[in-house]
């Protein structure tokens, strides 16, 4: 796999066409020139990114929050996250979302992974932190955010997502590489 080698597989943009634009996502339709030279219509979202927060107690125990998430009308549990603001660093944003949300600030900060959730149609890309050193500060809550925190074992979380409990992409895969980290004894 040489990613210098991949020019039999790019598509060139030909045009572009804002559809919308919005306070947090804009989408985007653009016309593409594919490899073999025919055109094709791309439409996606344009999305900041953000920063996902693994908090790590001292006793091992994980940090997660259980939030209502409109378009699915439904309380889901994850991980604390945020979108990252314009010029923003991944890291500075996790930091700031983790006091936000949960009140706690840490001394420890590690890069876990990169995802892109969905490649298709989105330009999301979501950092996640492990956050360990943890110290309480007090909640500083967005205005119309509602949370509920909580910790639970690793353990815990895996039979959650054995059960179907938590179906958040972003948080699965958090709580998997969690569980490779804690196997390689880190």
């Amino acid at each position: 796999m040489n990613p210098d080698d991949d020019g039999h597989l790019i598509e060139t943009r030909v045009s572009s066409e804002d559809m919308f634009r919005g306070k947090l996502l804009h989408i985007k339709r653009d016309a593409v020139r594919m490899p073999d030279g025919a055109q094709a219509t791309r439409e996606f979202v344009v999305h900041p990114g953000a920063a996902m927060i693994i908090p790590r107690l001292p006793d091992d125990k994980l940090l997660f929050e259980r939030q209502y998430r409109y378009p699915l009308s439904r309380v889901f549990i994850d991980f604390p996250v945020g979108k990252v603001d314009r010029g923003e660093d991944p890291l500075t944003a996790a930091k700031r979302e983790l006091t936000e949300e949960t009140g706690y600030a840490a001394a420890r900060w590690s890069h876990l992974a990169t995802m892109h959730p969905v490649i298709s149609y989105s330009t999301e890309q979501i950092d996640i932190f492990i956050a360990d050193d943890l110290t309480h500060v007090g909640t500083r809550l967005d205005h119309g955010e509602f949370i509920e925190t909580f910790t639970a074992t690793l353990d815990e979380a895996l039979a959650w997502l054995d059960r179907g409990e938590i179906t958040d992409s972003k948080t699965m895969i958090g709580v998997l590489l969690m569980a490779r980290h804690a196997a390689a004894g880190r």
